[in-house]
């Protein structure tokens, strides 16, 4: 084997130097500062957007805190006016529950005096019909000389009582 003869090591070790140093002065050079100035560059971009970031996030908070300060206000002033509301509609139910109390009384007043009227007006209507309904009944029962004064006479007596 090539690798294991021990008289081309020199050679080899002399191209192995000049190929590492070679490598090494290009490397330190070209690659190594073009790569460290990347990286600067990307630190610095991220640096940058993280600072974006925090001034937006503070905005954003701020813009929050007006959003939930204008949300409370709105959400007080609709609850306010919703309390205003329903205590004009309670009152307005009262009154109409009021005018509506007023106004069935009235009716029940005046039905009950139209009903007592119309009850009169029956009664005296079936005075007569009344008493000649017990002549002609008392007639039949076999007693023929009951006068229709009399009965009118016992029939506003039973009325009185």
């Amino acid at each position: 084997m090539p690798q294991l003869d021990f008289s081309i090591f020199p050679s080899q070790f002399f191209w192995l130097a000049i190929s590492f140093f070679t490598m090494l002065f290009i490397f330190s050079r070209f690659i190594i500062p073009k790569t460290g100035e990347m990286i600067n560059l990307r630190k610095a971009k991220i640096d940058e957007y993280l600072e974006k970031a925090a001034a937006l996030k503070v905005k954003v908070e701020k813009t929050l805190d007006k959003y939930n300060q204008a949300l409370k206000k709105a959400t007080d002033e609709a609850n306010a006016s919703l309390a205003e509301t329903k205590e004009e509609m309670d009152a307005m139910i009262e009154r109409r529950q009021a005018e509506l109390a007023a106004d069935l009384k009235k009716q029940i007043a005046e039905s009950e005096a139209k009903i007592g009227a119309g009850k009169e007006k029956a009664l005296k209507q079936l005075e007569p019909l009344a008493a000649e309904l017990a002549q002609e009944v008392l007639h039949k029962l076999g007693f023929k000389d009951v006068k229709t004064a009399d009965i009118a006479q016992v029939l506003q007596q039973t009325k009185e009582d």
